[in-house]
């Protein structure tokens, strides 16, 4: 293949190869043609009444609790050959797997927003504080954020769009954080919330039946934290597949409860 093109597509070193610039140019072609047969098998076969093709999607954790899993649970009960895969992401990285095409679509809470990235939908999704039902702040409509921060906290790491949303709003109250827990991992934050009366944060797309069973969650006053934004949306000049397209669909029709 270099033969051919005329230039090195790695550059050779002693501890290894990596992609020279021509070589990264090359792949990422390679990927966008790859990407554009995936499209057009998928509408051959949506002409023959089947519909088939392979969606990859990059999302926040907390689209993984219930929504998501639901969606494509549902999806595939009537097209079964769709196949996914799904891909955690935070408010930075998400523009990568959309460029690279590792990623058709994106679904990611306060993203920061790219020129090249078209958004679908935006849902408002206003923090919650979520806590064990036996915890010292009791059950109650609104919570201040100051009053969640005499409490230990139990947080996501900072390139998360709901840690994005606390830092900010802890700036403007001169406040700090009490983080006795740090963590990207959703599971492992709700295990810690036994303790010590540790207090978490999630957005309602992220809090399920099950948690609501065990768990208060109240939400933070805006006059703290503003709603946040929950985008849906692809690489902008992207032709997506049938598949991948009807799937977003689906997924902006149930964001519309939120908006």
């Amino acid at each position: 293949m270099e033969e051919e093109l005329g230039v090195p597509l790695f550059d050779r070193h002693a501890g290894g190869v990596r992609l020279s610039i021509a070589g990264e140019l090359f792949v990422h072609h390679a990927r966008q043609q790859i990407a554009e047969l995936a499209r057009v098998r998928s509408q051959i076969a949506d002409l023959a009444g089947q519909r088939r093709g392979h969606l990859s999607i990059a999302c926040g954790q907390a689209m993984l609790e219930s929504f998501l899993p639901t969606l494509i649970r549902n999806y595939r009960s009537v097209h079964p050959g769709v196949t996914f895969d799904v891909r955690v992401c935070d408010r930075r990285n998400y523009q990568n797997s959309l460029n690279d095409f590792s990623a058709d679509i994106a679904l990611v809470f306060e993203p920061i927003i790219e020129h090249d990235f078209h958004i679908v939908m935006n849902a408002p999704q206003q923090l919650h504080a979520v806590y064990k039902k036996n915890h010292a702040l009791g059950e109650c409509s609104e919570l201040r954020l100051r009053e969640c921060l005499e409490f230990p906290l139990a947080m996501q790491t900072d390139n998360n769009g709901v840690r994005h949303l606390l830092n900010s709003a802890a700036v403007r109250l001169q406040r700090e954080l009490n983080i006795v827990v740090e963590s990207d991992n959703h599971a492992l934050l709700k295990e810690c919330l036994d303790h010590n009366d540790t207090i978490g944060f999630q957005i309602p797309i992220g809090i399920t039946a099950k948690h609501s069973e065990e768990l208060l969650k109240t939400p933070i006053s805006e006059k703290d934290v503003p709603i946040g934004g929950l985008f849906l949306g692809h690489k902008k000049g992207r032709n997506l597949s049938v598949a991948a397209a009807r799937f977003m669909e689906q997924v902006a029709e149930a964001l519309e409860v939120y908006v």
